[in-house]
């Protein structure tokens, strides 16, 4: 214990001497003081995520508990959007490099993919196929990696829900066998509906998820714009799988007492569960239009984001409870294109998960376009540097996606970085 001379006391009782001789007569036992008592002290203060829950796939009070150090260290976690057992990897190899936990989700567009583009989708059978393997491919190579591991799906509206209907299915029965889900957490979207719906209907799949001790993150307030609708109206947005493009203007801010009502009603049900509030800002002028919104996805014009707007929520939410801090754990949507200082803005007022998807994809793709090279994919042998010479080092799969996954992984890492969690297992 810092302070406390337990270290001076436990090397003087190895080495037979009394703690009042004089030590500067021991020089090699004054250097060993000197190490133990910073060993000691700095014990107490780079405590960290690996002392707080295990390695490997999170669920119930572990998800908690990451969530509520996240909170009060003031970093938060990438939620990396896959579509494949190859981006699963890049972004397991940046966490543990970074030494960091990670949260891995999959949307059902994803999930689609994940499964095979060839398979029907007809009543989501296509995204949940693909929603369970995904999980099972984790939770199958996370000892390999030693970090922490949320397993996250994102946006489920309501037109979707068969699709989240059938991972509970899954969950419920992975809960018999192992005492756990198979899924960390789920994310229900249910913007688009009345705030009452809304609150109604999460409450009802947070009851499903509760006995399981499941987290369950919900949206209020409508997302961004559409990267490739018309700006000659500039209202809603796009989301994997959620389309709010159309929506008035007026649905596209959440309001304290709105986040007071959703934290109000789900924690008589259960304590897992996050918000993400729209927070946005910005202003886009175009033809002299203008339009306020929470950002998915990057768009050509420069956008703002307010979320310093968090903090009224965070205040109005700790003065209904009587208390001090930040009662809420937060969640910020549209990670990609945002500045350092909207992250540590937004990290500072209780956000505890980004998300991250075009960005990626982005990164993903640029590695694999500089590797193939035309000269050497025109035919499996023969190249500038010689007619008869093998051009398998060029196309072989493994070569190419490799290369995107190491681009995709210094997004990662970059990511990891800005948003504080590197370097806190």
């Amino acid at each position: 214990r810092p302070g406390s001379g337990k270290a001076e006391k436990l090397i003087c009782d190895k080495v037979a001497i009394g703690p009042s001789q004089n030590q500067l007569q021991h020089p090699y036992l004054l250097a060993l003081l000197l190490f133990a008592n910073h060993q000691f002290n700095s014990t107490s203060i780079t405590m960290g995520v690996s002392d707080i829950v295990p390695n490997g796939v999170l669920t119930g009070d572990n998800v908690l508990k990451l969530f509520e150090y996240a909170r009060e260290k003031k970093f938060a976690l990438p939620a990396v959007n896959v579509t494949s057992s190859s981006t699963v990897i890049a972004t397991l190899e940046a966490a543990r490099d970074k030494k960091s936990p990670i949260i891995i989700q999959i949307s059902q567009g994803g999930a689609a993919f994940f499964a095979g583009k060839g398979i029907s989708n007809a009543h989501q059978k296509a995204s949940i196929a693909g929603s369970v393997a995904a999980a099972h491919f984790i939770r199958a190579i996370a000892p390999s990696y030693n970090i922490p591991i949320v397993i996250h799906t994102d946006h489920c509206a309501m037109k979707l829900l068969s699709w989240l209907d059938g991972m509970l299915d899954a969950d419920e029965k992975y809960f018999e066998q192992h005492g756990e889900p198979l899924f960390s957490s789920h994310m229900v979207d249910f913007s688009e509906e009345t705030k009452e719906k809304n609150i109604e209907i999460t409450k009802k799949y947070l009851q499903r998820a509760a006995p399981m001790k499941q987290w369950l993150e919900m949206e209020i307030g409508i997302t961004g714009i559409s990267p490739n609708r018309n700006f000659g109206s500039l209202e809603g947005g796009v989301e994997d799988g959620c389309d709010n493009t159309g929506v008035t203007n007026s649905k596209l801010y959440t309001q304290p007492e709105d986040v007071w009502d959703v934290y109000s009603t789900l924690t008589h049900v259960s304590p897992y569960f996050s918000i993400a509030a729209a927070f946005g800002n910005g202003k886009i002028q175009f033809k002299a239009l203008y339009a306020n919104f929470q950002v998915h996805g990057v768009y050509i014009l420069k956008v703002r984001l307010a979320p310093e707007l968090l903090e009224k929520h965070q205040e109005y939410a700790a003065h209904k409870l009587g208390k001090k801090g930040k009662p809420l754990y937060l969640v910020m949507h549209g990670g990609s294109g945002s500045t350092h200082e909207e992250f540590r803005t937004a990290i500072n007022n209780g956000v505890i998960k980004i998300n991250l998807d075009t960005d990626l994809q982005y990164a993903y793709l640029t590695a694999c376009t500089r590797c193939l090279r035309k000269d050497y994919l025109m035919t499996q042998c023969g190249n500038p540097e010689g007619d008869q010479l093998p051009n398998k080092s060029y196309y072989d799969p493994r070569v190419w996606i490799r290369y995107g996954e190491q681009t995709m992984k210094v997004r990662v890492a970059q990511a990891l970085d800005d948003f504080g969690a590197a370097g806190t297992l």
